[in-house]
């Protein structure tokens, strides 16, 4: 029977699907395995189901002489040292498309919150300081018919696209390798100095590279409007934390939400955490009960085919 580790609690029904094929062992901790359990866990097993947390490198696949597949239970990949594991003729898997509309659903529901001030409003009844209702209390800005600036228009950000147009936005995009287009998303490609400069609301949405890493940082920042509000739900590299904070503090841009963050998870301790403009959550874009299934059912399906010796379902292409 073939020896399975699985790096994290995930949905049963992903489990299931291993148990029934393989020995498996789970690592049940609330915090990521430890590197040095992980490398020694390594040591005698067919096939490794992980998360963004875990670092598949050189080092790991060295630990591992008998691994056969990858299975990372997410879209990205950056964890991954893709370009190793297809030296040793070991697949990697993801989870494309299940977790586009948890995603994008979660990009607006935070543009939302931060554009209305739906935390600051809820802090402050908690707080005990609602005394009245105001003509000028925590005003926000309007969604409706405002400017969206997309950068990364892949299935993510066409979702995101889809939903801007019921709010009746015009939406601007930024992305040097999307080319077919679909018209109904009513888009409009821009360069990225013009996207930062004309959009009221940027929501990003493009991997984690080398290109992209801190694409937006204290040049960026300083070419978007004042009352600009940045989304996050891609990857917290994609942002420079320093210059955001920067940015928000002086009012470069008004607001910034993010579901992701650089470092991750943030330290309570961090600068961001102690603005009232700065929104916050814990990486949940895709935390629904259905999109988070059928991620541990996909990384299941991709773990047990490269076991067999079968091509992958979902299998990561190296560009």
């Amino acid at each position: 029977m073939k020896k399975v580790y699985v790096t994290r609690l995930v949905p049963d029904e992903g489990l299931d699907m291993l148990k029934q094929e393989c020995k498996v062992e789970v690592w049940e901790g609330e915090l990521p395995v430890p590197r040095d359990v992980l490398l020694e866990k390594v040591r005698d097993i067919d096939g490794l189901y992980c998360l963004l947390s875990e670092r598949v490198d050189a080092e790991l696949l060295a630990a591992a002489p008998h691994l056969q597949v990858v299975s990372n239970m997410a879209v990205g990949y950056d964890n991954i040292d893709v370009d190793a594991c297809t030296a040793r003729s070991i697949p990697v898997g993801n989870t494309p498309g299940v977790l586009t509309d948890a995603t994008a659903d979660c990009a607006f529901a935070l543009l939302m919150a931060a554009a209305r001030r739906i935390v600051e409003g809820a802090d402050y009844v908690r707080a005990g300081r609602w005394k009245t209702w105001g003509p000028m209390l925590l005003m926000g800005q309007d969604v409706h018919a405002a400017v969206l600036g997309i950068v990364g228009l892949g299935r993510i950000g066409q979702a995101v696209a889809r939903r801007a147009r019921g709010f009746d936005m015009r939406v601007l995009y930024h992305d040097l390798y999307v080319s077919d287009v679909p018209p109904a998303l009513k888009v409009t490609g821009v360069g990225l100095d013009t996207l930062l400069a004309e959009s009221d609301f940027i929501s990003l949405h493009v991997p984690l590279t080398e290109e992209t890493y801190h694409l937006i940082g204290a040049g960026e920042l300083r070419k978007c409007k004042p009352t600009t509000i940045l989304v996050n739900t891609s990857r917290g590299g994609v942002v420079d934390a320093d210059a955001l904070y920067r940015a928000l503090r002086d009012g470069e841009i008004a607001y910034a939400a993010l579901d992701v963050t650089e470092p991750e998870p943030l330290p309570a301790d961090h600068p961001l955490l102690s603005l009232s403009n700065c929104i916050v959550t814990p990486h949940i874009a895709s935390a629904s009960v259905v999109t988070r299934t059928r991620m541990a059912v996909i990384a299941a399906e991709n773990l047990l085919a490269g076991l067999r010796g079968e091509s992958l379902p979902h299998p990561v292409k190296v560009q």
